[in-house]
């Protein structure tokens, strides 16, 4: 559940943290990003896709993603989604970037935005080896 300062809680007052174990940073804010729509890969009981890795957008993953059949380029207003384009930075589902590695078209990845909880499901080492710096 968000917090009026956006944070979604988890049962204690110290902030989500990231993979690598400090405070969980902004992903983005334009576009807004997150489950919660708070800008911050943050996660809850709603979130069943898990969306926690903070991922720069490329083209090959967009198109991929469309492929499986969740268009990320195609905006939708009536859900406030903006469709994204390359470079844009947006909170995945952990198991989506999981596929895409497999594929060979993970997308990079911002370690200070992408939720600890994205280590239930992904490797660290295959996240720092698609790492970028954070915006």
């Amino acid at each position: 559940m968000p917090t009026t300062d956006g944070h979604a809680t988890n049962g204690t007052a110290s902030p989500p943290q990231n993979v690598l174990g400090e405070d969980l940073q902004p992903c983005s804010r334009d576009p807004m990003t997150g489950f919660y729509r708070s800008g911050a890969c943050e996660t809850g009981p709603q979130d069943l896709g898990a969306h926690v890795v903070c991922a720069q957008m490329t083209e090959d993953f967009l198109r991929f993603t469309r492929e499986q059949g969740n268009d990320l380029s195609t905006p939708r207003p009536q859900m406030n989604f903006p469709g994204l384009d390359a470079g844009d930075q947006w909170c995945l589902c952990a198991a989506r970037w999981q596929e895409a590695l497999e594929a060979g078209v993970a997308p990079p990845v911002v370690l200070e935005a992408t939720h600890e909880q994205a280590l239930e499901a992904l490797d660290l080492e295959d996240l720092r080896s698609h790492a970028v710096e954070a915006e």
